[in-house]
C-alpha cells in the first residue's frame, strides 16, 4: 500500500531521522516501534531547538498521555524518515502534535501519527500553563 507525499505545506517543520541497521525486524521492514521513535525524536529535537525546552533543568517537563500511529507503506534500511511536524490543537496546558512520516527516497507517506504532551511542573507534576517564547513557537506550528 502506498499514498501520495502531502504537499510541504501540510506540516510547518520538517526533520529527518536515518534509520539504521538494526532498526529493520525478522519481517525485513522498520520495525513500529521506530516510527514512534522517529516521531517522538522529530518533536523534542523541535522544542529544544526552536521552543527553548531546557530538558534538563526548566521548569516543566512534557509528559506523553496519548499516543497512535498508523502505519500506511513499509520503509526499509537504509531509508531517511522525513518526519512532517505540526500543531494540531494547543490548549492551555497541552499540546497534540500530529505527524507524517514519508520515505526520502521516493515521498510515500509511510505512516501517520499524533503525540498529545501535557506540561507539568517538574518537581509536582501538575499541569502548568505553556506559556511565553514556548507558546509563541508552537503557535507558528498551528496549520488551519
Amino acid at each position: 500500500m502506498t499514498a501520495a507525499t502531502p504537499p510541504n505545506g501540510d506540516y510547518a517543520h520538517w526533520h529527518d531521522v536515518p534509520t539504521r541497521w538494526n532498526d529493520n525486524d525478522s519481517y525485513g521492514h522498520v520495525n513500529n516501534v521506530i516510527h514512534y521513535a522517529a516521531m517522538d525524536t522529530a518533536i523534542n529535537t523541535w522544542l529544544i531547538t526552536e521552543a527553548g525546552l531546557d530538558i534538563h533543568r526548566g521548569p516543566a517537563v512534557g509528559m506523553c498521555v496519548e499516543s497512535r500511529c498508523t502505519y500506511k507503506a513499509e520503509a526499509t534500511f537504509p531509508e531517511v524518515i522525513r518526519v512532517g511536524l505540526r500543531v494540531g490543537r494547543l490548549g492551555r496546558s497541552s499540546v497534540r502534535w500530529e505527524l507524517g512520516l514519508h520515505r526520502s527516497s521516493d515521498g510515500v507517506l509511510i505512516a501517520e501519527g499524533d503525540f498529545t504532551h501535557v506540561f507539568c511542573d517538574r518537581v509536582t507534576r501538575r499541569p502548568v500553563p505553556i506559556e511565553g517564547p514556548m507558546r509563541a513557537a508552537m503557535e507558528r506550528l498551528v496549520i488551519s
